[in-house]
């Protein structure tokens, strides 16, 4: 008998196999290029570090927080939705702060499921997305998704054979790691879809800035109904450079949301309130306790933040197009789905994962951690500058005339 069935149903890390070899390659002395983890590097901007800064001295502000979050922050969330997607909600039902998105995701995954519950994940995935199912003891059924895949006739091929039905979809646009794009039509889609077969909707908005050439994500929000069925969730992690300090929100249905409020009372006190004042300043730059910054500042800083990120992927996708290794630019996300070339496929991801750390130097993600669907793919994340970016490309160079 199992002493930790709960752990025991996750799998072996497929990650921690390149990681371990990349550790062992750096203490060799190699200079390793790390494309694989998404873990943004570029600074945080100043304004909200000074504002962090200032919060932080204020007596008062280093007691227990609220866990649902402080009323200033939660107002600028509803702000912020309704400025940018004319979407309106209620600041005490309808928004709840999380420590990050992930962290949301796997307490509202352990609020709303049970034994015996089913999921459906999109396959390949974000981990947490199907994993967070996974811990609170519910079952997933994989999603086919990504180039050469009708995401909607899977999902009703899913429907259709699963049983016992199921009760929830996860699902995360733009999405991470395929990096496919959506518009509107397909979250009213999704919304109706999930009326008719009786399930709720989380969906993953972590990557709402990081959009190039034109590309504009929308909310599911957006969709008529979607507060009767659908949350989500959205993450300053990436939009604002502010990984660390863990800060995100789930916002839309209320039942959903106050699920996850109530379990997040029992669990946490909440985020150390400075930060929620910095990301209120953040969302909202021209909150009355915000005088050093306004709006229109924050917006251009992301801005500005996107532009690092778009430089960087015109390096990646243009350096590797000219080595022969053909790849799309994405619209969306910081990453890039690439592919494996054709006469190393059968190796697997994991495997030519390893190959290009040792023969290349470069460190990317293998599509096997993403699930079964994802074998075939490796993950590159823009998180080097162009400098670094363009030394990988002519390291990938190298190997491939090798061969």
């Amino acid at each position: 008998m199992s002493k930790f069935a709960r752990v025991d149903r996750l799998p072996p890390y497929v990650f921690a196999q390149v990681n371990e070899l990349k550790m062992k390659l750096r203490h060799a002395g190699a200079d390793i290029i790390d494309l694989g983890m998404g873990n943004p590097d570029v600074p945080t901007p100043k304004p909200i570090l000074d504002k962090l800064a200032e919060a932080a001295y204020k007596p008062g502000n280093s007691k227990y927080s609220a866990s649902k979050g402080i009323k200033g922050l939660r107002k600028a969330v509803q702000d912020w939705y309704y400025r940018r997607f004319d979407v309106t909600l209620d600041r005490d039902n309808e928004i709840c702060v999380t420590m990050g998105a992930k962290e949301g995701l796997a307490h509202l995954a352990l609020a709303m499921l049970s034994p015996g519950d089913v999921v459906l994940a999109p396959d390949p995935a974000y981990p947490i997305h199907p994993y967070a199912s996974i811990i609170a003891g519910a079952d997933v059924r994989r999603v086919p998704i990504g180039p050469g895949q009708d995401f909607f006739e899977n999902l009703e091929t899913a429907i259709r054979h699963t049983w016992p039905k199921p009760k929830v979809l996860i699902i995360n646009f733009p999405h991470n790691p395929t990096t496919q794009c959506v518009e509107l039509p397909f979250f009213q889609r999704i919304v109706d879809f999930a009326k008719e077969n009786g399930l709720y909707v989380i969906h993953d908005l972590a990557y709402a800035d990081f959009v190039f050439d034109g590309y504009v994500a929308p909310s599911i929000m957006q969709a008529d109904g979607a507060k009767d069925v659908a949350v989500e969730f959205f993450s300053m992690t990436k939009s604002y450079s502010m990984a660390g300090m863990r800060v995100g929100y789930c916002v839309g249905n209320p039942e959903m949301v106050n699920a996850l409020t109530r379990i997040k009372s029992y669990l946490d006190y909440g985020i150390y309130q400075p930060i929620q004042i910095a990301a209120a300043c953040a969302l909202n730059g021209d909150l009355d306790d915000c005088p050093k910054f306004s709006r229109e500042e924050m917006d251009q800083a992301v801005k500005e933040i996107m532009a690092v990120y778009q430089d960087r992927r015109d390096a990646l996708c243009e350096g590797l197009n000219r080595i022969g290794w053909c790849v799309t630019p994405p619209k969306a996300t910081m990453f890039l789905w690439a592919q494996i070339p054709e006469e190393f496929r059968p190796m697997g991801s994991v495997e030519f994962s390893k190959m290009l750390l040792q023969e290349a130097e470069v460190a990317v993600s293998p599509g096997l951690g993403f699930g079964q669907y994802g074998d075939d793919h490796v993950r590159f994340s823009f998180v080097e500058n162009r400098h670094r970016t363009n030394q990988a490309v002519r390291n990938l160079r190298k190997f491939f005339s090798k061969g």
